[in-house]
Protein backbone atom coordinates (compact mmCIF):
# COMPACT_ATOMS: atom_id res chain seq x y z
CA UNK A 1 0.00 0.00 0.00
CA UNK A 2 2.64 2.46 0.81
CA UNK A 3 6.13 2.05 -0.46
CA UNK A 4 7.81 4.87 1.32
CA UNK A 5 7.85 4.64 5.57
CA UNK A 6 8.61 8.04 7.14
CA UNK A 7 9.65 7.36 11.14
CA UNK A 8 9.80 9.55 13.57
CA UNK A 9 12.93 8.65 15.98
CA UNK A 10 12.35 10.12 19.49
CA UNK A 11 9.00 8.97 20.86
CA UNK A 12 9.15 6.58 18.09
CA UNK A 13 11.45 4.42 17.55
CA UNK A 14 13.67 4.85 20.88
CA UNK A 15 12.33 6.18 23.90
CA UNK A 16 14.57 9.28 24.88
CA UNK A 17 12.64 10.52 27.90
CA UNK A 18 15.37 10.17 30.26
CA UNK A 19 18.52 11.70 27.64
CA UNK A 20 16.19 14.39 26.83
CA UNK A 21 14.74 15.38 30.10
CA UNK A 22 17.98 15.32 31.73
CA UNK A 23 19.63 17.76 29.10
CA UNK A 24 16.88 20.04 29.83
CA UNK A 25 17.24 19.98 33.22
CA UNK A 26 20.70 20.85 32.98
CA UNK A 27 19.86 23.94 30.41
CA UNK A 28 17.32 25.08 32.78
CA UNK A 29 19.85 25.16 35.70
CA UNK A 30 22.35 27.29 33.70
CA UNK A 31 19.00 30.12 34.47
CA UNK A 32 18.81 28.61 37.69
CA UNK A 33 15.58 27.45 37.02
CA UNK A 34 14.94 23.84 38.93
CA UNK A 35 12.62 21.78 37.94
CA UNK A 36 11.15 18.86 40.50
CA UNK A 37 8.59 17.00 37.95
CA UNK A 38 10.22 15.45 35.25
CA UNK A 39 7.51 14.47 33.13
CA UNK A 40 6.69 18.12 33.09
CA UNK A 41 9.81 18.25 30.45
CA UNK A 42 8.20 15.24 28.22
CA UNK A 43 6.45 17.77 26.08
CA UNK A 44 10.10 18.96 24.87
CA UNK A 45 9.78 15.02 22.94
CA UNK A 46 9.45 16.22 19.65
CA UNK A 47 8.56 19.54 18.95
CA UNK A 48 11.78 21.81 17.89
CA UNK A 49 13.45 22.74 21.25
CA UNK A 50 13.44 26.35 20.29
CA UNK A 51 10.03 26.85 20.17
CA UNK A 52 9.54 24.45 23.96
CA UNK A 53 11.70 27.13 25.57
CA UNK A 54 10.11 30.23 24.10
CA UNK A 55 6.31 28.74 24.32
CA UNK A 56 7.10 27.04 28.33
CA UNK A 57 9.36 29.19 29.90
CA UNK A 58 9.17 32.48 28.15
CA UNK A 59 12.71 32.46 26.43
CA UNK A 60 13.25 35.32 24.15
CA UNK A 61 15.28 33.96 20.96
CA UNK A 62 18.18 34.94 22.13
CA UNK A 63 17.81 33.20 25.59
CA UNK A 64 16.17 29.86 23.37
CA UNK A 65 19.55 29.52 21.50
CA UNK A 66 21.84 30.09 24.78
CA UNK A 67 19.43 27.11 26.46
CA UNK A 68 19.86 24.87 23.23
CA UNK A 69 23.47 25.53 23.61
CA UNK A 70 23.94 24.29 26.88
CA UNK A 71 20.83 21.72 26.29
CA UNK A 72 23.59 20.17 23.82
CA UNK A 73 26.84 19.87 26.09
CA UNK A 74 24.78 17.58 28.37
CA UNK A 75 23.28 16.02 24.77
CA UNK A 76 26.10 15.26 23.08
CA UNK A 77 28.12 13.82 26.18
CA UNK A 78 25.36 11.47 27.55
CA UNK A 79 21.76 12.25 26.85
CA UNK A 80 21.30 11.03 23.43
CA UNK A 81 22.76 7.43 25.26
CA UNK A 82 20.35 7.75 27.99
CA UNK A 83 17.46 6.23 25.68
CA UNK A 84 16.63 2.93 24.84
CA UNK A 85 14.57 1.26 21.37
CA UNK A 86 10.61 0.31 22.15
CA UNK A 87 9.99 -3.29 22.24
CA UNK A 88 9.33 -4.67 19.10
CA UNK A 89 10.83 -1.78 16.70
CA UNK A 90 13.82 -4.22 15.85
CA UNK A 91 11.12 -6.90 14.52
CA UNK A 92 8.54 -4.02 12.95
CA UNK A 93 11.56 -3.20 10.88
CA UNK A 94 13.21 -6.39 9.86
CA UNK A 95 9.84 -7.38 8.62
CA UNK A 96 9.21 -3.59 6.25
CA UNK A 97 12.47 -4.20 5.00
CA UNK A 98 11.68 -7.96 4.13
CA UNK A 99 8.54 -7.03 2.67
CA UNK A 100 10.81 -4.53 0.56
CA UNK A 101 9.50 -1.21 2.18
CA UNK A 102 11.80 2.03 1.76
CA UNK A 103 12.71 3.41 5.31
CA UNK A 104 12.98 6.58 6.25
CA UNK A 105 13.63 8.72 9.04
CA UNK A 106 12.44 12.25 9.64
CA UNK A 107 13.28 13.78 12.62
CA UNK A 108 13.49 17.27 14.26
CA UNK A 109 16.58 16.06 16.53
CA UNK A 110 19.51 17.65 14.37
CA UNK A 111 20.72 14.59 11.50
CA UNK A 112 23.90 14.62 12.96
CA UNK A 113 22.75 13.28 15.92
CA UNK A 114 20.04 11.46 14.48
CA UNK A 115 22.76 9.26 12.64
CA UNK A 116 24.74 8.30 16.03
CA UNK A 117 22.05 7.62 17.98
CA UNK A 118 20.53 4.86 15.09
CA UNK A 119 24.19 3.51 15.05
CA UNK A 120 24.45 3.51 18.66
CA UNK A 121 21.67 0.96 18.80
CA UNK A 122 22.13 -0.66 15.52
CA UNK A 123 19.25 0.69 13.49
CA UNK A 124 21.08 3.01 11.29
CA UNK A 125 21.21 0.04 8.91
CA UNK A 126 17.73 -0.27 8.49
CA UNK A 127 17.31 2.88 6.63
CA UNK A 128 17.44 4.41 2.98
CA UNK A 129 17.73 8.23 4.51
CA UNK A 130 17.97 10.13 7.46
CA UNK A 131 16.44 13.99 7.29
CA UNK A 132 17.00 15.98 10.68
CA UNK A 133 17.29 19.59 11.74
CA UNK A 134 20.11 21.96 10.78
CA UNK A 135 22.55 22.67 13.84
CA UNK A 136 21.45 26.59 12.99
CA UNK A 137 17.79 25.57 12.80
CA UNK A 138 17.46 26.87 9.74
CA UNK A 139 15.63 23.39 8.93
CA UNK A 140 13.42 22.60 12.12
CA UNK A 141 10.13 22.53 11.87
CA UNK A 142 9.05 19.18 11.10
CA UNK A 143 7.14 19.79 7.82
CA UNK A 144 10.03 21.14 6.02
CA UNK A 145 11.84 18.13 7.10
CA UNK A 146 9.58 15.84 5.95
CA UNK A 147 9.70 18.04 2.92
CA UNK A 148 13.85 17.62 2.64
CA UNK A 149 13.26 13.68 3.03
CA UNK A 150 10.92 13.57 0.31
CA UNK A 151 13.15 15.95 -1.75
CA UNK A 152 15.99 14.04 -1.34
CA UNK A 153 14.52 10.36 -1.51
CA UNK A 154 12.66 11.48 -5.19
CA UNK A 155 9.53 10.63 -3.74
CA UNK A 156 7.21 12.64 -6.36
CA UNK A 157 4.08 10.02 -5.68
CA UNK A 158 2.92 11.00 -2.41
CA UNK A 159 0.35 8.34 -1.79
CA UNK A 160 3.09 6.05 -1.94
CA UNK A 161 4.43 7.41 1.35
CA UNK A 162 3.53 8.06 4.91
CA UNK A 163 4.39 9.68 7.98
CA UNK A 164 4.91 7.72 11.24
CA UNK A 165 5.29 9.80 14.75
CA UNK A 166 3.65 10.15 17.87
CA UNK A 167 3.20 14.02 18.42
CA UNK A 168 1.12 16.70 16.74
CA UNK A 169 3.42 17.47 14.95
CA UNK A 170 4.23 14.45 12.97
CA UNK A 171 0.81 14.48 11.69
CA UNK A 172 0.55 18.32 10.86
CA UNK A 173 3.90 18.23 8.87
CA UNK A 174 2.47 14.64 7.05
CA UNK A 175 -0.59 16.97 6.17
CA UNK A 176 1.14 20.09 4.97
CA UNK A 177 3.06 17.56 2.47
CA UNK A 178 -0.04 16.05 1.60
CA UNK A 179 0.70 12.57 3.07
CA UNK A 180 -1.28 10.32 5.41
CA UNK A 181 -0.19 9.34 8.85
CA UNK A 182 -0.05 6.99 11.60
CA UNK A 183 0.04 8.19 14.71
CA UNK A 184 1.65 5.85 17.67
CA UNK A 185 -0.11 5.97 20.70
CA UNK A 186 3.01 4.21 22.89
CA UNK A 187 5.38 7.62 22.50
CA UNK A 188 4.75 11.12 24.21
CA UNK A 189 1.64 12.14 22.25
CA UNK A 190 -1.78 11.39 23.67
CA UNK A 191 -4.42 9.56 21.38
CA UNK A 192 -6.34 12.53 21.76
CA UNK A 193 -3.32 15.11 20.61
CA UNK A 194 -3.13 12.20 17.09
CA UNK A 195 -6.69 12.10 16.80
CA UNK A 196 -7.05 15.85 17.45
CA UNK A 197 -4.61 16.33 14.79
CA UNK A 198 -5.60 14.43 12.07
CA UNK A 199 -3.92 11.08 12.12
CA UNK A 200 -5.10 8.88 9.23
CA UNK A 201 -4.12 5.41 11.46
CA UNK A 202 -3.22 5.51 14.77
CA UNK A 203 -1.57 2.87 16.30
CA UNK A 204 -1.13 1.26 19.47
CA UNK A 205 2.00 -0.84 19.02
CA UNK A 206 5.04 -1.20 16.97
CA UNK A 207 3.55 -3.82 15.21
CA UNK A 208 -0.10 -2.81 14.61
CA UNK A 209 1.75 -0.12 12.22
CA UNK A 210 2.08 -3.24 10.19
CA UNK A 211 -1.43 -3.52 9.70
CA UNK A 212 -1.79 0.13 8.01
CA UNK A 213 1.10 -0.61 5.56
Amino acid sequence: MYQYLLFDLDGTLTDPGIGITNSVIYALHKFDIDVSNRSALYKFIGPPLKNSFKKDYGFSNEQSDLAIQYYREYFKKQGMFENEVYDGIRDLLIELKSKGKSLIVATSKPEAFAVEILQHFDLYNYFDFVAGATMDNKRSKKADIIQYALNNCNISDKSSAIMIGDREHDIIGAKENGLESIGVSFGYGTYNELKYAGATFIADSPMDILKYV
